[in-house]
């Protein structure tokens, strides 16, 4: 597992996701998704079930949290410090939370600034052109898509 963190313009989320997201997160990003929402909407394609699973765990933590009260996903990381549904970053528990690598490692992808940050990344180096496999059910399929990031992404290191 692998934790991946998205900052965009009005909210940054994290969450510990299988390897694949990685790539299929980076074609969002290379396909123009701009906001959590433009990439979860996107991620469908790749991975429906993630997507799916993604904005349940985002609805549930939009439920309960405001930027004014952060006590409900505090107290879980708090509890469980490698808590790996999506929640957002709201407080320095959860900033904190967001840059702590999973097993495999630590992805941030900066949108605002075209950067995605390998932070720590003990899978596989992300290439600025790749392909990866279409899931369905949580299961690899014979279908691939491939991804090319745009010239103003930089990928680092």
């Amino acid at each position: 597992m692998m934790r991946l963190t998205i900052i965009e313009e009005r909210q940054t989320v994290s969450f510990v996701a299988p390897p694949h997201a990685l790539k299929a997160i980076t074609a969002c990003c290379a396909a123009g998704a701009a906001t959590v929402v433009e990439i979860l909407a996107a991620l469908q394609h790749y991975d429906a079930g993630l997507a799916r699973q993604l904005r349940d765990q985002l609805a549930i933590f939009r439920e309960h949290n405001t930027p004014e009260d952060t006590r409900w996903i505090d107290q879980r990381l708090a509890e469980q410090p490698d808590y790996e549904p999506l929640f957002g970053v709201l407080s320095e528990p959860s900033r904190r939370a967001s840059l702590e690598p999973a097993r495999l490692g630590l992805v941030i992808f900066n949108v605002p600034a075209r950067r995605i940050v390998q932070i720590q990344n003990s899978y596989a180096n992300l290439e600025r052109s790749d392909r990866g496999r279409v899931r369905r059910n949580g299961k690899p399929v014979p279908t691939y898509y491939s991804y090319t990031l745009p010239d103003e992404w930089s990928i680092v290191p």
